[in-house]
């Protein structure tokens, strides 16, 4: 993978927890700001089109764990 060099600016307090870290982990302490620059992408990523999440028919209700095992049990019966 080909990486850019860049600067920023960062809390002496901060350096010192990702120096402790890296000492710890036996890894550069360039490995966990890579691992952060990261995390903090992704979690600020913008999607092109909406997620596809599933959808449940129920009525909302907690169901119980006899509900559940009779599902399972019908499922696992290809029923």
């Amino acid at each position: 993978m080909s990486m850019k060099r860049t600067n920023v600016y960062a809390d002496p307090e901060d350096l010192a927890l990702i120096k402790e870290a890296a000492k710890r982990r036996g890894i550069p302490e360039a490995e966990i700001i890579r691992e952060g620059i990261h995390l903090a992408a992704m979690a600020n990523r913008v999607w092109d089109e909406p997620l596809d999440w599933p959808t449940f028919e129920g009525s909302g209700e907690p169901i119980t764990n006899d509900e559940i095992t009779s599902v399972v049990a019908k499922g696992a019966a290809g029923r």
